[in-house]
Formats: C-alpha cells, structure tokens, sequence
C-alpha cells in the first residue's frame, strides 16, 4: 500500500491542465531532496508547478487521508462498533459549527484582525470545536458511566445539536459568507500550501505512532471489556487517551480541509477485508488506505472538468457509498 501510495503520489502531481511527466516530478523532487544532484528537469516552469502548486496539494491529500482513515480505525476499535467515524461522532459537525462562526461573525467579532488572518481564525475556531465536541462527548458518557453506547449517542445528538446551529448561521449570513460556508462544507484542498504541510505533518505523524503503540490493547478490547480488564488493560484510560490523539489528529485537518466524509468510515472496513482486524496492522494499514483513497479522490476532483475542480468531498461520497456497498455484498466473512 506504501508503494502504491508513492506511485499514485507521482502520477498524481504530473497530471494537470499543464502536463508535466513522471520522470521530470520525480527529477525535481529528488533535485530539491539531495542538493548537489542538479538532474536536468523539463523546465523551470515544471520546478514551479511542482513544488509550489501541486505537491502541497499530493503531500496534504495524504496527511488528511492519514489522519481520518488512522482515527476512524481507532474510534471503531475503542469503542466497538463498525459505523463510528470522526463524522458520525460529532466532531465534523463541530468542526463545522467553529468555522461557519468565524466566517459569518468573524468580522463582526474579531474586526481588522479577521481581514488580516481570516483564514487562522477560521482553522483556529475550527479545531477548537472540534475538540470541544469530543470533550463534551466524553463528559456526557462518564457522568452515565463510560460505555461504547453512551459515546455513540452522545456525539450523534450533538452532531444534530451542531447542524442546526450551521443551519441558523447559514439562514442568516450574507452572500458571500454564505459562499465561503458551503465550499467549506463540501470539503477541498484548496488551501494547501508548504505551510500547512509543515503544521500538519508532525502533528499526523505523531499522533499515528503513539496510537499504535495501543494497538494490543484495542486487539484486547476487541474481546469485551472484562477480557481487556482481566489482561490488564485500563479500559477508561485507554478510551480517553486513544480517543484523544485521533480528536487530535482528526480536527487538525478538517480544521483545513472542511469536511471530507467517506474516508474515515470506508478505508478501515475495506483494510479489514484484506487483511483481517488486528490492530497492530490495521492502524497502520487503514491510515495508508486512506491515503491512497483520498489522494485518488483529489486527483479526480482536479481532472474531471478541469480546469474547473470539484469539492473533493463530493467525490468521496459519490464514489466511496457504491464502493462501500459492493464490498459489503462481495465480503465473503464476518468481520463484526
């Protein structure tokens, strides 16, 4: 999966209105990953694209995939239950709830400094609540005491708590606010820059690795909660600490990206499939699958009416429900 991620990498970055080839992407990106190499590229002009338009775009399509893919795995093992989704537990909605405040009240509330940095506040509030949402979710299901059903419940209610909120901003935004919301909501890569890359990456990267060192406890837990507990394995603690880092994980990039549905729910079934439900290759596993999905949604997005793109969460959704579909009738095992 890691190598066909590479290879869909490169393909993807040579394909555009300006073709440029493989050989010549793959020239620049090695020309500006060991200095000194000076292989002859195409063009200055193929430099330009590649590294200032399109690989941002290929590198930040696979950190989002990551991510969402790598915390809809965790999220259906902690709490065992195959629809949960950083979608289907409320922290989208949230997510989205913080953006759609910050562009139809943002000048209001912030004033010139919404001109200057809007596009910060809007990733700031963004995040923020979308972690508040998983706090508010959690503290819901320890007051009834922490059970997967509570968890569940909770973040769906809020989640419809939060639509309706979006819903009344969008009723009573202006034109151009109202524009600027729903092209959030469909979900895009548009804001990708070197800059983003470098926010997202380590946060990405971390947050992966500390989840798989949880993954033989999730493989516990996967046996019921007084199997993990007779192993050893603190099931509250590792509830809040595994769902935590995918929050984190998760709301970093929707924070960027808008909401993108599809990948958080469909790579880690289709990862199960082929390699079955052990999370010590499962995480890893989903987090690429991910990747893979999303970057060829992106790319499809980019060429269908190029040069007109489309949201790439429009893609996900139109490709991913028959494909997620198929699957479930062609599966030839009990995975739940």
């Amino acid at each position: 999966m890691f190598i066909l991620l590479i290879v869909i990498a490169l393909v993807a970055t040579a394909s555009g209105v300006a073709g440029i080839s493989v050989t010549d992407v793959a020239r620049v990106i090695l020309n500006k990953l060991i200095p000194g190499l000076h292989l002859a590229t195409a063009s200055d002009l193929a430099e330009t694209i590649v590294m200032e338009l399109r690989l941002p775009r290929v590198i930040l399509a696979m950190l989002t995939g990551l991510s969402l893919a790598g915390a809809g795995a965790v999220m259906q093992g902690v709490l065992r239950n195959p629809l949960v989704s950083p979608y289907t537990l409320g922290l989208s909605s949230g997510a989205s709830l913080g953006a759609a405040i910050a562009m139809v009240l943002g000048a209001s509330v912030f004033g010139n400094m919404y001109v200057v940095a809007g596009k910060y506040i809007i990733v700031v509030n963004a995040f923020v609540f979308g972690s508040i949402t998983m706090l508010l979710v959690y503290g819901i299901a320890k007051i009834k005491d922490t059970v997967p059903e509570t968890l569940i419940l909770a973040g769906v209610a809020l989640g419809y708590l939060f639509q309706a909120g979006v819903s009344a901003l969008k009723y009573f935004s202006d034109h151009e606010a109202l524009k600027d919301l729903v092209v959030w909501l469909m979900g895009g890569l548009w804001g990708a820059s070197w800059n983003t890359v470098s926010i997202l990456l380590p946060i990405v990267m971390i947050c992966l690795v500390l989840l798989e060192r949880y993954a033989w406890d999730l493989n516990a837990l996967g046996s019921g909660e007084e199997m993990a507990i007779s192993l050893g394995v603190k099931v509250d603690r590792l509830r809040l600490v595994t769902l935590g880092l995918a929050t984190l994980m998760a709301s970093s990039t929707i924070a960027f990206t808008g909401i993108i549905g599809f990948i958080g729910l469909v790579a880690p079934h289709v990862c199960r499939f082929i390699i079955g439900s052990d999370n010590r290759f499962l995480l890893p596993g989903s987090a690429l699958t991910g990747a893979v999905l999303l970057l060829l949604a992106d790319t499809l997005a980019r060429l269908v009416l190029a040069p007109v793109e489309i949201p790439v969460g429009i893609i996900t959704s139109l490709i991913g429900a028959p494909f997620f579909i198929y699957l479930l009738l062609k599966a030839k095992r009990q995975l739940w």
